[in-house]
């Protein structure tokens, strides 16, 4: 038995005294393997013999440089990033976008979004500009926010001359034509049609609380077109806006997966001196207005019972967002505000997953793991060059609507109070992964370089924003807690809304110790 024990312990310590010899189970023993056959003694962690030495890729002093920016005579912007590969993914985006409609018919920017890629100066429709794309195996798409309208392309790196042309003529040379307008009206009415009839609220959540927080000024104003102003867009409202947005100054070339002098060179000849299909004169009527935040409530009642049907349709619910101004992203303390709305989180009460799903943030501890009756709990961060808007949204039975907004008052002042180290890190960690994961898709880079370019000529590395999310302190999230519950309250509702405090109700609370709504009596019921 001992001798046993002595044969184990050897072998679990690999022991040098059994080198010489081989233990021998039968035929497999002889067996050689091609992964070690050759060189038998010699242990993984040692290189080879007449193997070449690897050289392996460093970012030592390039990180730094990672991201190039060149300015065009014409002042628009040329910025890139290296990334190994076969495709890239270029696109031109534009400082423009609905919270520059205050002098336009609202929804000027969503025509232009579903207008994208039709027929210009060189292609004679969107067929032919899909064709050319697929001859470089690329995809194109636009994006209108409030503030940015995006032009992107995937396409192999060796159709680069060819891609930049295509969107400088996309961009520039665009049409317009009555039947494409036409089109246009019948698939902006579609989608506000499916806007208001989808079982998903939070586009239109998301649009009723900047109009109730920027009360009918920049990010407050419509960003879907508004029904009435459908038939009243056509080409010439569309070059009176075109013409003062849509210049140089305004744009920035964007690439990923490129050589930034190819990238210049292209830009220089297709976006330099070029004239556009408005015509080359001047902006004369950019509005520079700063975004002035109103507080106020939105509201719309509809009756959500019938949302969605089938055999297990979803119960009649109504949704509740209550949000407070934060700060811009170019700000210092945007970076606090980011890792407080990771640390609120929160979801849909039927989520599945561990922590990195959120499952351990507030709004789950707090809200939904301890009310089974919410559906929903979620926090939004929408930041912008000039503000910012932190709320939290909420969906419950109409008949406790009044016990949920006072839930979610009391978690806006507790937001004021302690932060615990153990969920201060846990959100810090979740928010640089979230950040470094996101960072791996080329078309998020692309977006990133972009958008970061167009704001303030230069971009911050992954690196530089990963420190900064490591020194937030607790106290740099209690101050600007305790800084954005000083303001007024920003509210929209949805559904039966006959239990919904009132406002004065609700900024009452927000500005209590405990976030109480104020108790109502009432004689008859």
């Amino acid at each position: 038995m001992a001798a046993v024990v002595l044969v184990a312990t050897r072998l679990l310590r690999g022991s040098g005294c059994w080198s010489g010899s081989r233990l021998r189970f039968g035929p497999s023993a002889y067996r050689r393997f091609s992964s070690g056959g050759a060189y038998p003694n010699i242990p993984l962690s040692s290189p080879l013999p007449g193997v070449p030495k690897p050289v392996f890729a460093s970012v030592d002093g390039q990180e730094k440089f990672e991201t190039k920016v060149t300015t065009l005579d014409n002042g628009l912007h040329v910025a890139s990033q290296n990334k190994f590969g076969q495709f890239c993914t270029v696109g031109i985006l534009i400082n423009s976008g609905s919270r520059y409609e205050a002098k336009y018919l609202s929804g000027i920017a969503h025509f232009l979004e579903k207008l994208a890629f039709s027929s210009t100066a060189r292609f004679d429709s969107k067929d032919e500009i899909l064709l050319t794309l697929e001859k470089h195996g690329g995809i194109c798409d636009c994006q209108t926010s409030r503030d940015t309208t995006m032009y992107a392309v995937s396409a192999d790196s060796k159709g680069l001359d060819t891609v930049v042309g295509l969107l400088a003529d996309v961009v520039l040379q665009p049409r317009l034509t009555d039947e494409e307008v036409e089109m246009t009206r019948m698939a902006v009415q579609f989608e506000l049609e499916d806007l208001n009839l989808r079982p998903d609220p939070e586009p239109l959540l998301t649009e009723m609380i900047h109009e109730a927080a920027y009360r009918e000024n920049t990010v407050g104003l419509h960003r879907f077109c508004p029904t009435e102003n459908i038939a009243k867009i056509n080409r010439e409202v569309l070059h009176s806006y075109l013409r003062n947005y849509y210049t140089p100054d305004r744009m920035v070339l964007a690439g990923v997966g490129v050589e930034h002098e190819h990238l210049v060179d292209c830009a220089q000849k297709y976006l330099l001196g070029v004239q556009p299909a408005w015509g080359s004169a001047e902006a004369v009527d950019v509005d520079r207005s700063v975004a002035q935040y109103t507080g106020g409530i939105a509201k719309l009642e509809r009756d959500m019972s019938n949302v969605s049907l089938g055999p297990t349709p979803i119960p009649e619910l109504t949704h509740i967002m209550v949000g407070l101004e934060s700060c811009s992203f170019l700000e210092e303390d945007f970076i606090p505000f980011a890792v407080l709305n990771m640390m609120m989180g929160g979801g849909g009460s039927f989520s599945a997953g561990g922590p990195g799903k959120g499952m351990f943030s507030r709004l789950y501890l707090n809200v939904l793991n301890r009310h089974h009756w919410m559906y929903n709990a979620t926090s939004y961060h929408h930041s912008y060059e000039d503000t910012g808007l932190l709320c939290i949204h909420a969906s419950a039975d109409p008949r406790q609507v009044r016990e949920m907004v006072e839930i979610i008052t009391k978690e806006f002042i507790l937001m004021g109070g302690t932060v615990d180290t153990v969920e201060l890190e846990r959100a810090k960690t979740q928010l640089t992964s979230m950040l470094m994961m996101n960072l791996e898709s080329r078309p998020v880079i692309f977006e990133d370089v972009g958008r970061q370019v167009l704001a303030t000529r230069s971009r911050k590395l992954p690196h530089e924003l990963c420190t900064l999310i490591r020194n937030v302190k607790p106290e740099d999230v209690k101050r600007v807690a305790s800084k954005m519950l000083r303001g007024k309250p920003a509210v929209a509702a949805l559904g039966d809304l006959t239990d919904l405090p009132t406002y004065e109700h609700i900024q009452t609370a927000l500005s209590s110790k405990d976030g109480r709504l104020p108790r109502t009596y009432r004689l008859f019921r």
